[in-house]
């Protein structure tokens, strides 16, 4: 049986606590100590080591992205697991970006995260399912953002989806045809799209065909 040996860093004591109580007894995982804060870490990995280290986001001292970025680049074959209180996605995505190999809420229950903790320790990703949510409806907005789809860009977008002619939509939004056929080339071009059909198909895929969101 391999044995997993496992690091706590976090600054709340009843986390810890928690922690310990939940891991102590498994046959599998040797707790090799705890801290809570992100120089008393470091100073551990100098003279000890841990297959798998679970981070909290945020430390007094240090953020959990930037103390797992040191340690990635000191200690590559140290596996983090981020432990996330708030539902952040700068402090996830920062987590990830830094080299975490997965992060969980720390409202997670043992099950998951003793998955979690094996997961990682065998060289795969963990996300819980709040978390992959999480990024992926931010990962949505930004998709979004970067279209730069102007207010009167959607309006000509819902009532194509809607099957108006260009001389119907300039007449509902008191423009020339020229203007609504400007409009739908802008549309066609930043959503990549050959014709109408595809136009709509990918609208629909960046959820700008919603109903009240104009």
């Amino acid at each position: 049986m391999t044995m997993i040996r496992l690091y706590f860093v976090d600054d709340h004591p009843l986390i810890l606590e928690g922690l310990r109580s939940l891991l102590s007894l498994e046959k599998d995982i040797e707790l090799v100590g705890e801290t809570r804060t992100g120089a008393s870490c470091l100073n551990f990995l100098v003279r000890g080591s841990a297959d798998v280290i679970l981070l909290d986001t945020m430390l007094p001292d240090i953020s959990g992205a930037a103390l797992c970025d040191i340690i990635k680049k000191l200690y590559p074959d140290v596996m983090v697991l981020g432990l996330s209180y708030h539902k952040d996605y700068s402090g996830i995505a920062g987590m990830l970006d830094s080299g975490a190999s997965g992060c969980l809420m720390k409202n997670a229950d043992k099950q998951e995260l003793l998955r979690a903790i094996h997961e990682v320790h065998a060289g795969q990703t963990y996300l819980s399912a709040e978390l992959k949510e999480i990024l992926n409806e931010e990962k949505g907005h930004s998709r979004l953002r970067q279209l730069h789809i102007t207010k009167r860009e959607k309006e000509v977008l819902w009532l194509i989806a809607n099957g108006h002619t260009n001389h119907e939509i300039a007449e509902k939004l008191f423009i020339s045809s020229d203007t609504v056929d400007s409009h739908r080339r802008n549309l066609l071009g930043k959503l990549k799209a050959r014709n109408t059909a595809m136009l709509i198909k990918c609208a629909v895929d960046h959820q700008l065909l919603v109903p009240g969101q104009t």
